[in-house]
């Protein structure tokens, strides 16, 4: 009785054991299909060392990294090399000298000599986005000369990579509202003469800078800060982990952000255009210098924001498929050359302004004429 006794007991025993040996490999095997199911954005693949209890969401105000290993061999010839060490810099610092005193200068004769105020506003907005996007040049500068090692804090990166972003694509959606507005006072002069144009422009620069807040959030909210013990450097923003779960809300919001507010204000952008230059060159009127500076915006529209919105397109669905992360560093060039138009927007913006008096003038049914401010 004894005996059946122990054998009873060593059977519940191996029962049990077996039941808990399932139990965790259910549990790991549905952690590795959450994993599969909810791919991780970065920009050059990062590999933890150690897991982060905080699961990439260390708190701002802190000074020690997470620490990355073995990243690729194209990620570190890049961050090691003279494209991001020296090029990238002395372009930025450039613009920087350039560009923020031009759009002081913008600003001030704009708040000085107002004659149109709706004008105003949406040039207004573009100058102060494009100031914020040159200081933060500053620091990206800082940070590519050190060799691409951020010495200045998490919260500074955080900050710095929300602000880069959110008026990069500030910028190209309040280009994009200049060119609609162009484009109805040209094509539809009457519509455009009976729109509340004080109220329509002040709702819609409230709409891109609520765009820009949306945009920041995601960035603001995950670590960007990472030690490269491979290159004895800290990392800001361009190599992060695969497996921190809170940044898979950067692949998907960077998608929609890159559809919503660079490739389809260009696409606006050029149909706008477009059918400007259609209706002046039916038009009576000489308009050849107005349509030469304005072929030339356009042009360097194009330049500017064309590549860096293609490339960051195909760069983030590359990262959603799981395939190459090689094309970061095209798209970090385009992104580069994308930055020129914030100090060349005051020089068009006075060019618009001298080939045609600031006015359209156009003749109404009546043969009363009336202008319209562009």
């Amino acid at each position: 009785m004894r005996k059946l006794w122990i054998l009873l007991l060593l059977f519940a025993l191996f029962i049990h054991g077996t039941l808990q040996k399932n139990g965790r490999k259910t549990s790991k095997a549905k952690q590795n299909k959450t994993k599969r199911d909810f791919p991780m954005p970065r920009v050059f693949k990062g590999v933890p060392l150690t897991k982060s209890p905080l699961q990439g969401t260390q708190a701002p105000n802190s000074t020690i990294s997470p620490a990355l290993g073995s990243i690729n061999e194209i990620a570190v010839r890049y961050l090691k090399g003279p494209l991001s060490t020296r090029a990238f810099p002395i372009i930025y610092l450039g613009l920087v000298i350039v560009g923020i005193p031009a759009n002081l200068t913008i600003l001030c004769l704009l708040l000085t000599k107002v004659r149109k105020v709706s004008s105003a506003i949406l040039y207004c907005s573009l100058a102060v986005s494009d100031l914020f996007l040159l200081i933060s040049l500053l620091f990206k500068s800082h940070y590519h000369l050190l060799g691409n090692h951020w010495v200045l804090g998490e919260a500074a990166c955080r900050a710095v990579t929300a602000c880069f972003y959110g008026n990069l694509y500030c910028s190209a959606l309040t280009l994009a509202c200049i060119a609609v507005k162009r484009y109805m006072a040209v094509v539809h002069p009457f519509i455009y003469k009976t729109l509340p144009k004080l109220k329509s422009t002040a709702l819609v620069v409230l709409a891109v800078w609520g765009v820009f807040v949306a945009a920041i959030i995601p960035e603001l909210l995950v670590q960007q800060t990472f030690w490269l013990p491979q290159l004895n450097r800290t990392s800001c923003h361009d190599v992060l982990p695969l497996d921190f779960n809170s940044h898979a809300v950067l692949l998907f919001s960077n998608l929609i952000l890159t559809v919503l507010c660079l490739l389809l204000p260009m696409v606006v952008t050029f149909v706008c255009f477009i059918k400007i230059f259609r209706a002046l060159n039916q038009s009576h009127y000489d308009w050849a210098m107005y349509i030469k500076s304005s072929s030339l915006v356009f042009t360097i529209f194009l330049v500017c924001f064309l590549p860096v919105g293609v490339l960051h397109f195909l760069h983030y669905m590359c990262l959603f498929f799981n395939l190459t992360d090689s094309l970061y560093i095209y798209f970090n060039t385009a992104v580069c050359l994308c930055c020129i138009h914030a100090c060349l927007d005051p020089f068009f913006f006075i060019l618009m302004s001298k080939s045609t008096g600031s006015k359209m003038y156009f003749l109404s049914f009546k043969g009363k004429s009336f202008s319209i401010s562009i």
